[in-house]
């Protein structure tokens, strides 16, 4: 296997040199790393934006809000599964490898996807077919839980010194790249098939595709480079949780970010799509959308979204990324109460879209970075672990339950309280990103023998 990297005196470790690879090398490892990102956020999302066509072949008939509401709690089970992924696979990311970590978690993704499209429904199997579509959806998320810490850390490892914030914000192109194509294929299976044809059976076709997908992005993985070497493979504490634990800075900055950058980002991306088709539905003065013309409006924030993530994540590179992370958690202490009121009571959908687009600015703050922040917090011996167990508990938690907890508030007549909800994990948000340090010097993969996110106890 080949490596590219140089362990330093402790034995743990950094990421290339920043004269190791030419800019077009860099390029196509993040490319061919960021391929399987893409395809399994594909094959994860593809649930969410075709559950409003197969949820009440799953669960309740005749309460479209309490089936959603059921189908998203199937969502957030899949999000519980991801620091049990992050475990894992961050575990094999750092004593394995990140390739061997990342192409085993693309085949389990793949696997997941297959199972999903051939699931019989409710009318042929009764409540099995519920339980059934809880299992796939938890070996769903236990692969992209793996993904994520493995990826995050392999792109920030192999992107060039001083441009580490643009080459890794390509992390959330590509998964944002996931939802745009699920949203797209809706798009094109609503313009052309219909909302009957896809509830009748369609909606399967989605899945078989993710899966496809995924047979071609572990090729391209397979020529991928390893980014850490043998000697940090073989370090006495690799992919130990008790050693990040004795990081307790990191964890708990990782933790608080976390909680927040995923509420608001799957509020503003996946729930958004119910949010549209009930709230409105509910609101006397506003105007009912359908669901195709959501699916429309979500494609094209979505796109706007991706070309924010490069921007942010250059910006990031000048300024610093604790300067990013402020402008995101203020920005999310500030905006909820007011851009989820306006949303809710547009009289039109680009009124709507407008409003989510400001919130993703200051979100794309927090997403472009998203991998890079977090990787910058641990040496290279429990990057994978630190990055993917910590955030799987955080993105669980409060990314997974976003739907859930708002339809909640939605079904018991106090959507008004979600927002607040929001804010409240804003603020908490907040005081983490205060004790985060300025990159710029205290990088561990810029500066590995770096102090400030030092290690507590023997």
């Amino acid at each position: 296997m080949a490596t590219s990297t140089t362990p330093d005196a402790a034995g743990s470790g950094s990421a290339p040199g920043p004269n190791q690879k030419t800019t077009w090398q860099t390029v196509k490892a993040i490319l061919a790393a960021s391929s399987g990102n893409l395809v399994e956020w594909f094959d994860f999302y593809i649930y969410s934006f075709f559950s409003v066509y197969f949820a009440t072949q799953f669960f309740v008939k005749d309460n479209e809000v309490l089936s959603l509401l059921q189908a998203a709690l199937v969502f957030f089970v899949g999000f519980l599964m991801r620091p049990i992924g992050g475990y894992i696979f961050g575990r094999a990311s750092d004593k394995l490898g990140r390739k061997n970590s990342m192409l085993i978690s693309i085949l389990v993704m793949c696997a997941g996807s297959l199972l999903l499209a051939c699931l019989p429904t409710s009318d042929l199997i009764g409540g099995w077919a519920a339980f059934l579509l809880l299992i796939v959806r938890m070996i769903q998320g236990l692969a992209v839980g793996g993904e994520y810490g493995a990826t995050a850390t392999y792109m920030s490892e192999v992107a060039t010194e001083g441009k580490r914030g643009f080459f890794s914000s390509f992390q959330y192109v590509t998964l944002v790249g996931g939802q745009l194509l699920a949203s797209l294929l809706a798009v094109i299976m609503t313009h052309t098939l219909g909302d009957e044809q896809i509830t009748a059976g369609w909606w399967r076709l989605p899945f078989v595709i993710g899966a496809v997908a995924a047979l071609v992005s572990l090729w391209l993985r397979s020529g991928l480079e390893e980014t850490t070497s043998e000697e940090v493979r073989k370090h006495e504490h690799a992919g130990s949780f008790l050693e990040v634990l004795r990081h307790p800075r990191s964890f708990f900055v990782v933790l608080g970010i976390t909680a927040i950058g995923s509420l608001v980002f799957y509020i503003f991306t996946t729930y958004m799509q119910k949010y549209l088709l009930v709230v409105h539905q509910k609101t006397p003065s506003a105007e009912t959308f359908s669901k195709g013309h959501i699916a429309d409006l979500m494609t094209i924030v979505l796109l706007i979204f991706i070309i924010m993530q490069p921007i942010a994540g250059w910006v990031s590179d000048k300024i610093g990324r604790k300067n990013n992370m402020l402008i995101f958690v203020i920005g999310m202490i500030i905006i909820p109460i007011p851009v989820l009121h306006f949303i809710g009571n547009s009289t039109s959908l680009v009124g709507a879209g407008i409003w989510i687009v400001i919130a993703m600015a200051f979100v794309a703050m927090y997403t472009s970075i998203s991998g890079i922040v977090k990787a910058e917090m641990f040496p290279a011996h429990i990057r994978g672990i630190g990055v993917g167990f910590t955030y799987g508990i955080g993105n669980s938690l409060f990314g997974g339950s976003a739907e859930s907890v708002g339809l909640w508030f939605q079904n018991a007549g106090h959507g008004s309280w979600f927002p607040i909800y929001v804010v409240i994990v804003a603020v908490v948000g907040l005081i983490a990103v205060l004790f985060m340090h300025d990159n710029r010097k205290h990088s561990t993969i810029d500066n590995p023998g770096d102090s400030a996110y030092g290690r507590v106890g023997k």
